[in-house]
């Protein structure tokens, strides 16, 4: 403050929630259920372009698919269309649709089958293309609810059609919705749900000492951090190259060590174990207030133990994986935000072939033993990037979560979900991501992007910048960190800077991606009444106030802008009072 003459002025800072954000487009329905249900919920969007899709006029619009025979069916009042007599696992029921290249169609229905727990997949079959839109575990005696999606690579007539490989079942169908989004459209919800989810709308109303509301006051504000964790992996290559240490620390609030807190890196002999290289990334991080997840635990893949391990017998391997578990998790407990604890473990099952099926279950019970304040992650790839990957499908993931939520007393453990990303070279299909990330998000527990990046293409920048938006727009997803560490070598597929640091195009996105939540100039004037609104991201904020006729002495306030809490009622208040 300048001290050319004392002043007393009162500024109250007022935050509260936003009423809404307006836009055209249909709003988007991120609501899935994991839960088996007695009834089906009704139809997303009454049902979109499908023809009667809760079933209530008969067969109307519906055919059997292949050589399957389909009935109209009601139970406890609510109706439905059985096919049976299935003899291939397309057999089916089915509706004739039209589609539009480049739209992006969001896909629900419920589905039950007549015994067992079977997977059940909803294709749109053009006449070039097969559009595999989701799978569920469909269950008898309830409904399951299948939620997906895909963006039409041709336009004309298409059959969205649900196939299962066991035949002996009947597959059950009802309240089926498909609703298509323009590109515009789609851009649009994630606008809405990034001013939603994202950003705060806050008031200030500044008084003088008399209580009279001060028109004319200018307040700027400069973000020092944003609440929302976004980074990107590094390795030892960073310890020793002072350029790439300013130009990570300067970006990134969260990282993961690529390879250097791995089993095969800190103990590469048995019996003789060095954490050197890890404990100096730590402490790189940490001195830039980097927050670290830790990368991993154990990893299920057989083809990434340490060279030793794989001939140990049952009780040495046993015995291993102890030591490991105590030695790396105690030795970082409380140093880090987030264990991945079985890597990989729908694709791969090294330590399940070796210890039986309940491994994964029990590691995260003896992890969560030694590090309780730690949220625990199952870590896994193509749960939202390969839709015809059903080994690792949001369906499957969700069913290993409740599998080690159910063991034992692990229910009182803070999990979380943990996808990679890693996109391949066919691009990102945007619906089946966003469409997946609401059915893991019904778990309710925090997702977290940890591995993002994109495979080698024509549009690998663009579908860079696009895949961020999409996965930042989400409401479930807590953070994001890209797999893009540096190495002499290059990088695992999509480098951010050459070895000078000077940006390459992804560079650039991830640098443009930054600066929404730090904009240049961010500043207003309050009104005749002496308030000022605006939008802010969450995060921290040191905002410089000042008036014309007080001399323009400079003060100076501290805000933080969190996210809202769920009553969407408590306003959060900042009174300062200066001389």
């Amino acid at each position: 403050m300048s001290k050319t003459k004392p002043m007393n002025l009162i500024f109250l800072f007022c935050a509260f929630l936003l009423a809404g954000f307006e836009v055209d487009a249909l709003s988007y329905d991120y609501s899935a259920s994991i839960e088996c249900l007695t009834q089906p919920l009704k139809p997303q969007y009454n049902g979109g372009i499908i023809r009667n899709p809760d079933l209530n006029n008969g067969l109307e619009g519906w055919n059997s698919f292949g050589d399957a025979k389909i009935e109209h069916r009601e139970s406890s009042g609510n109706k439905y269309v059985v096919a049976h007599s299935r003899k291939h696992a397309h057999d089916s029921v089915s509706q004739k649709i039209s589609i539009e290249k480049g739209k992006h169609y969001t896909l629900s229905a419920w589905i039950q089958v007549s015994a067992g727990n079977v997977p059940v997949t909803a294709i749109a079959k053009t006449s070039k293309n097969y559009n595999f839109a989701g799978a569920i575990f469909a269950e008898s005696k309830c409904w399951s609810m299948l939620k997906g999606g895909f963006t039409a690579q041709d336009s004309g007539p298409a059959e969205l059609y649900f196939e299962g490989n066991n035949t002996s079942v009947e597959i059950w169908l009802d309240n089926v919705s498909l609703q298509p989004f323009t590109d515009k459209e789609w851009s649009s919800h994630q606008d809405q749900s990034i001013e939603q989810n994202r950003k705060r709308k806050v008031s200030i109303r500044a008084h003088d000492e008399q209580g009279k509301p001060l028109a004319n006051a200018e307040i700027s504000f400069q973000m020092k951090k944003a609440s929302f964790p976004f980074g990107s992996s590094m390795n030892k290559y960073i310890l020793n190259n002072a350029l790439y240490q300013n130009w990570f620390a300067s970006r990134f609030t969260v990282t993961a060590f690529e390879n250097e807190m791995k089993w095969y890196s800190t103990e590469s002999v048995q019996g003789k174990e060095d954490y050197t290289v890890a404990d100096a990334m730590l402490q790189f991080a940490k001195s830039h207030n980097i927050d670290v997840r830790g990368h991993n635990v154990f990893w299920d893949d057989p083809n990434f133990q340490p060279g030793w391990v794989p001939s140990l017998s049952p009780t040495q391997l046993s015995s291993a994986t102890e030591k490991r578990l105590n030695s790396v998790v105690s030795k970082y407990k409380g140093k880090v935000i987030a264990w991945d604890v079985v890597n990989e473990n729908l694709h791969f099952s090294f330590f399940e072939s070796k210890h039986g099926p309940d491994f994964s279950s029990k590691i995260f019970e003896e992890v969560h033993n030694v590090d309780a304040g730690t949220t625990l992650f199952l870590n896994e790839y193509n749960t939202i990037e390969d839709n015809k990957d059903t080994v690792a499908s949001p369906a499957r993931y969700v069913q290993k979560i409740k599998q080690i939520q159910s063991y034992k007393k692990n229910s009182r453990i803070a999990l979380g979900i943990g996808l990679e990303s890693h996109f391949g070279d066919k691009g990102i299909n945007f619906p089946y991501v966003r469409s997946s990330l609401d059915f893991l998000g019904a778990t309710r527990l925090p997702i977290w992007i940890t591995e993002f990046d994109v495979a080698n293409q024509p549009r690998q920048v663009q579908y860079f910048q696009l895949g961020l938006k999409e996965l930042h727009s989400h409401p479930m997803v807590k953070g994001i960190v890209m797999w893009t560490a540096l190495s002499p070598q290059g990088c695992y597929r999509i480098c951010l800077t050459d070895n000078n640091f000077k940006n390459l195009p992804a560079g650039n996105v991830v640098d443009r991606f930054i600066s929404q939540w730090k904009p240049q100039n961010l500043s207003g004037v309050t009104d005749k009444n002496g308030y000022l609104e605006l939008s802010l991201f969450h995060g921290d904020y040191e905002m410089k106030i000042s008036h014309p006729v007080k001399n323009n002495n400079t003060f100076t306030q501290f805000l933080k802008v969190s996210p809202q809490n769920q009553s969407n009622k408590i306003k959060q208040f900042v009174k300062l009072y200066v001389k």
